[in-house]
């Protein structure tokens, strides 16, 4: 068996890291997409919609990959939390949306790697050292910058925002949790199916006084197919490139949230939001960065 040339391994991680990049920009456009939607339009409608298409893409996948729908009775539980964590992610997102600039709703957001630091001993027994927690604190006080007391943000739409994003670093603690365990088949199916059942216990509460005309009906499809094409290919590139090297990329999500927030939104942050944007970029590389140059180090010694 030959062992990859260095051409053939370094062409593989530029299409990883191409096919990463158009996962973040199709979850970039979507965020502009249902941001406009939920201007005009139930934001639990919305919700619904997009996991009803991603439901219907994940039967899909499991059909043609012919993974069995029943999963081990010992991974259920893990497999419905994921779920419902997913669900809560869309059921607060979505409506925080209503109420945040695009920019400052994704800072907010991006806390989620920093609060899986921090609950990633509880959850997964891992050890985090003084310095990471720090650092927690340095991306915490940087939210604080963002929704300062006294400013225009909404506090309700940040208390959504953070409950998507503490809610979300759950889903990505418990799918390391499930990793080997679980096909990763059956972690979209299971969650499509949850996530679209709570979505609609939501929707029966908030029903719509206003439905979408045919334009945001198909928008609203749109959302969920660039949902679950994002997700598709970020699973795609992390099997062509370790996930601690391109974690550090993920903040070229929250720099595409401010380009389109003022582009499309015309939304400048205040200065003020801008410093808590940095604090929680840097947090989060100073986070990242050290895993993907140990990586870069351990592999060129190998080679």
């Amino acid at each position: 068996m030959h062992r990859p040339t260095m051409q053939t391994q370094q062409a593989q991680w530029l299409k990883g890291f191409g096919i990463f990049l158009c996962a973040l920009l199709a979850l970039a456009v979507l965020d502009v997409i249902a941001k406009s939607l939920v201007q005009r339009n139930s934001a639990p409608l919305v919700n619904l919609v997009r996991y009803v298409v991603v439901l219907v893409m994940a039967l899909v996948i499991m059909l043609r990959r012919r993974t069995p729908f029943v999963a081990d009775t010992r991974q259920r539980g893990l497999l419905i939390g994921r779920g419902v964590m997913l669900g809560l992610v869309g059921v607060c997102f979505m409506p925080a949306l209503q109420y945040l600039p695009l920019a400052q709703a994704t800072a907010i957001y991006f806390l989620a790697p920093l609060i899986i630091v921090a609950l990633s001993p509880f959850v997964l027994g891992e050890r985090v050292g003084i310095k990471q927690y720090l650092l927690v604190l340095v991306g915490m006080f940087g939210m604080l910058l963002i929704v300062h007391p006294g400013g225009e943000l909404s506090p309700v739409g940040s208390l959504l925002m953070f409950v998507a994003a503490f809610s979300f670093a759950l889903v990505q603690l418990l799918t390391r949790k499930l990793a080997g365990r679980v096909p990763g088949e059956q972690q979209y199916f299971y969650a499509a199916v949850t996530c679209t059942i709570m979505g609609s216990v939501v929707l029966v509460f908030y029903w719509p006084q206003v439905w979408p005309d045919m334009t945001d009906s198909l928008a609203m499809l749109l959302v969920g197919v660039l949902s679950g094409v994002g997700q598709y290919l970020l699973i795609r590139a992390f099997l062509l490139v370790p996930a601690s090297t391109l974690a550090p990329f993920n903040y070229f999500h929250l720099m595409l949230a401010v380009i389109f927030s003022m582009v499309v939104f015309d939304q400048v942050p205040p200065m003020m939001a801008v410093w808590g944007m940095l604090l929680i970029t840097a947090a989060g590389l100073s986070l990242t960065m050290p895993m993907l140059i140990s990586y870069w180090l351990t592999r060129n010694t190998k080679q």
